[in-house]
């Protein structure tokens, strides 16, 4: 006998929601929390554009939220880290650290990606106080105020001329002499008066003391001309890459260069392998946002319960 008709690995914003609507198409899912049960958001602090609250919501509020509401309609939630799949053939096997596995007749992989960062001790310190992966999401709070942006590629200018339509002033803080991004990115971002590029400056450290107010950088470290100085800002976003968490899957699931799903159809949910599907960012390198993975989750749901039934 099989553990569930539906297992769901992963417990952010698509996990949750798969979660939900799996139990309510008489699946009986299983969920397996993860290394970070709820997700990124976890991390993060009041969340104004996750619609349904106008007054706004913290994230660890949002995520105990949708738990709660997933195991209420008979989702069973489980602890757990998967370190080895099975998809050679049905029912599907996954195998979690404590040695134990569980069989399942379909699968909803959303294991998320976790924001890369510079590794600095005061981004944990100021987590939540200043420092930042996500400008979409924080950007709001920093309305004609200064930050700073870390990154050259595509992403970190338009995040950084994303903050530029809303705070007073925002540094691009690169490693190397050029910026990554595409032409027409770079033009963009280099003719905003708001945004001033540190080209060749490295972020040391933050500081601050009730939240970031500063930066130390430094110029052209380890060549003659290095130069030490501080930059006063309120924010501090990294926009250096994220990793999606899908090493464990790579066996049977196809990803692009970057280790992201990549989904065979318009549905954005199924895979190679039939009956084991995809959802939220571990397979969304472009808008990461709650409000998206909940709706890929709800695909990955329906998806999972269309092949169960044909089957």
């Amino acid at each position: 006998m099989n553990d569930t008709k539906c297992l769901v690995i992963g417990s952010g914003p698509a996990g949750y929601t798969a979660a939900i609507y799996a139990s309510r198409a008489n699946l009986s899912p299983i969920l397996i929390e993860g290394l970070q049960p709820g997700g990124q958001l976890t991390q993060t602090t009041v969340i104004e554009n996750f619609p349904g609250f106008p007054h706004g919501i913290t994230g660890p509020e949002l995520m105990d939220n949708m738990r709660q509401q997933a195991v209420n309609v008979g989702a069973d939630v489980r602890p757990g880290n998967v370190v080895e799949v099975d998809f050679e053939e049905t029912p599907y096997k996954v195998t979690l650290d404590d040695g134990s596995v569980i069989k399942a007749d379909s699968v909803i992989v959303a294991t998320g990606a976790a924001a890369k960062y510079l590794g600095l001790p005061d981004e944990i310190k100021y987590q939540g106080m200043g420092v930042s992966a996500c400008a979409t999401c924080d950007g709001f709070f920093y309305r004609k105020k200064v930050v700073a942006v870390v990154g050259g590629g595509d992403t970190a200018c338009e995040e950084a001329n994303y903050l530029a339509s809303l705070a007073a002033k925002v540094y691009l803080i690169v490693r190397k002499p050029y910026l990554r991004a595409s032409k027409a990115m770079q033009d963009r971002t280099l003719a905003n008066p708001k945004i001033e590029v540190l080209f060749e400056h490295n972020t040391e450290g933050l500081f601050g003391d009730n939240g970031v107010e500063g930066a130390h950088v430094v110029y052209r470290k380890g060549e003659a001309d290095e130069k030490r100085y501080d930059i006063a800002i309120d924010g501090f976003f990294l926009a250096i890459g994220h990793k999606p968490n899908s090493d464990v899957f790579k066996k049977y699931l196809k990803t692009d260069e970057t280790g992201y799903f990549v989904p065979v159809d318009a549905s954005g949910v199924k895979t190679v392998v039939p009956g084991v599907f995809v959802a939220g960012d571990v397979a969304d390198p472009h808008y990461r946002q709650a409000i998206n993975a909940a709706a890929s989750g709800c695909r990955a749901a329906m998806e999972a319960e269309r092949y169960l039934s044909n089957k």
